[in-house]
């Protein structure tokens, strides 16, 4: 006789909800805990090197953060300033990140900067009568190959003889520095000038966005008054599209999935048939050409516009980009985020020094500190002393959310078989630890 059905059901909509609460703070909470640690032991130090009694301390550093915010992101010109900051930081952070996905440490992102930037200017100075329209393809392009070239050396090396790619990136960055400095003030330099080159011609800059707007949309919709005011260009949509690509590259495409294989266990990579030197050598190539992208953008959006010597190697952003892809969790979203929080710090070094009389450095110190907290990794040490019940009540379930439960037909005077309710068993406890798993997603990995 045939026992009655029991079903158990969950509401979709909510199980869909509570998956998505668990992935967004599996994404955000440890940069986000990294990022409160690093400005409370930033107060701190404000307070321990301001002079006065403590509670005059402790508004200097209050009025610290206030300051920070609005010299960042306090009015609409400030915003256009940190997100000029951002621009070439968004592309060196992607440099890093996509190396990060295969498990390599990609310290090179300054060096195919550099080389990006110099080839970018050199095909501008030496066809500075070519129209924009070809010029300025033409310098993205320039600057894609010779970065690629630079990422790609480290790739080979790594994959053909095993050296590690800390070591020969930050070995090439230096020879990109001096070499790229050769160029500027050996066959590019200016007449009569030191240490740098001409500007660019006029068609081979691109313009800022609010001057793009006005002669674009503005031309139907109310335009923006003074856009000179604005420094941010349109290499920022550049920056965008770069993102999208990421995105598609790293969650919709084999060679994504490939690199987060090879990024976990090389060995178990290999054993699946994943060709691991040739997906080694592509992504630092991806790498190398993200960074020269970098350089070719800042070059032809943001005054001066020219190449000086003395600025490849005193330059931060490709360093920076180290903490934008580890602050980012190499995606996407948290790329961009987290150039426009280095962005807005950067910006607001001024406003510090000039409205509360605090050093400027305090900047590269709190940037310092976020990278010293993500690495001392504080949220699973602050979830042991989390209450049980709410630690509990975060996990996932084990068992799925809609689960028909039968019982077998019971034969007349025979004995009940376990066949049928061990299947049921094993496809519950299957189903529920492959739900389980899922929600434990790898670290920084889109789904």
């Amino acid at each position: 006789m045939a026992m009655p059905t029991v079903q158990r059901r969950t509401s979709a909509p909510a199980s869909r909800l509570a998956r998505w609460m668990r992935a967004f703070r599996a994404a955000l909470g440890r940069p986000l805990i990294a990022i409160l640690v690093a400005f409370v032991l930033g107060g701190i130090i404000v307070m321990i090197t301001t002079p006065g009694p403590l509670d005059n301390r402790f508004i200097t550093a209050v009025s610290s953060y206030y300051y920070l915010v609005l010299g960042s992101f306090g009015s609409i010109q400030s915003i256009s300033f940190t997100l000029a900051k951002a621009t070439p930081l968004i592309f060196a952070g992607l440099a890093v990140a996509i190396a990060f996905r295969a498990g390599l440490f990609n310290i090179g992102a300054a060096g195919q900067l550099t080389v990006g930037s110099m080839a970018a200017g050199a095909i501008a100075l030496r066809m500075p009568n070519m129209p924009g329209w070809v010029l300025v393809p033409l310098m993205l392009l320039a600057s894609i190959v010779a970065g690629g070239i630079w990422g790609g050396i480290v790739g080979v090396l790594k994959a053909w003889r095993g050296a590690h790619e800390v070591v020969t990136s930050i070995m090439l960055n230096w020879v990109a520095f001096y070499f790229c400095a050769y160029l500027v003030e050996g066959p590019f330099q200016a007449p009569k000038l030191s240490q740098q080159t001409l500007p660019l011609p006029s068609q081979a800059t691109i313009p800022s966005l609010a001057v793009f707007y006005n002669e674009t949309l503005g031309s139907f919709l109310p335009q923006i008054p003074e856009p000179a005011q604005y420094t941010v260009d349109v290499g920022l949509l550049f920056a965008f599209i770069a993102l999208v690509i990421y995105w598609f590259i790293t969650a919709r495409t084999t060679f994504g999935y490939e690199l987060r294989v090879i990024g976990q266990n090389p060995k178990a990579a290999r054993y699946a048939g994943i060709s691991v030197k040739k997906n080694i050598i592509m992504a630092m190539v991806l790498a190398g050409a993200f960074a020269g992208l970098a350089g070719s953008v800042r070059l032809m959006g943001q005054a001066p516009y020219q190449l000086i010597s003395s600025a490849f190697a005193t330059d931060s952003t490709g360093f920076d980009a180290i903490g934008v892809a580890l602050l980012g969790r190499t995606t996407s979203i948290g790329v961009l985020l987290a150039s426009l929080l280095f962005g807005g710090l950067q910006e607001a070094g001024p406003y510090l020094q000039g409205y509360v009389n605090v050093p400027g450095d305090i900047i590269t110190i709190m940037q310092s500190l976020v990278l010293f907290s993500i690495a001392v990794e504080y949220l699973p040490s602050f979830q042991r002393f989390i209450p049980n019940f709410l630690s509990r009540s975060s996990k996932p379930a084990l068992v799925p959310g809609a689960i028909d439960v039968k019982t077998p037909d019971i034969p007349a005077g025979g004995t009940v078989t376990s066949g049928s309710a061990n299947t049921n068993g094993n496809e519950a406890t299957g189903e529920g630890a492959e739900t389980a798993g899922s929600a434990r997603a790898p670290l920084g990995q889109e789904e």
